[in-house]
């Protein structure tokens, strides 16, 4: 039998053993990646989705605030209640009523209370007359019965998403002038 030549004897065990090495190093760093890949892409599900929460919350208030229908609005810094028209739904207005409680911004909508937000520590309301006040109607003067626009602070929790405060100002529709029906 002839001895193979030193160049086609292969690998030896050493070189086998660095080559695997070396192979087993790279699948670790792919690992360690694809799993920060999937950690990044899980927190951004949380944020989208808290971002989400909050667009919506914000445009239930717009869409309330939007509607005012005859009647008083009243309010304080922390609780705002008035009169929603439901002119696209045919049915009759609606009394809505905002409130934190427990960390959850409310919204009762006649006897339905509904957790508009999660993760609310503070809530404030202003209500913009003549100033600023954290009252209305305002004490002590002549006031119309709906103020010209409302404006709402939420602080949120520090966790997933955003945190800090977010501000909202609704200008309110024009009230319509009351008439007076005379009888002849």
């Amino acid at each position: 039998m002839i001895a193979p030549r030193p160049s086609e004897q292969g690998f030896t065990l050493i070189e086998l053993m660095i080559s695997l090495g070396l192979f087993a190093l790279i699948a670790v760093a792919g690992l360690a990646m694809v799993d920060g890949i999937l950690g990044v892409q899980a927190r951004t599900e949380v944020r989208l989705d808290r971002l989400s929460d909050l667009q919506r919350a914000m445009l239930v208030i717009d869409g309330d605030l939007d509607a005012v229908a005859n009647g008083d609005v009243n309010g304080t810094a922390d609780a705002l209640s008035f009169v929603r028209s439901a002119p696209g739904m045919g049915g009759p207005a609606l009394p809505i009523r905002y409130a934190l409680t427990d960390g959850v911004l409310m919204r009762m909508a006649g006897p339905q209370p509904q957790m508009l937000l999660r993760g609310v520590t503070g809530v404030r309301f202003r209500y913009l007359g003549e100033g600023w006040s954290e009252r209305w109607p305002v004490e002590g003067g002549q006031t119309p019965s709906w103020p010209r626009a409302v404006e709402v602070v939420m602080t949120l929790a520090p966790g997933s998403g955003p945190q800090g405060s977010l501000r909202r100002l609704v200008e309110l529709p024009e009230r319509p002038p009351v008439t007076e029906t005379r009888q002849p």
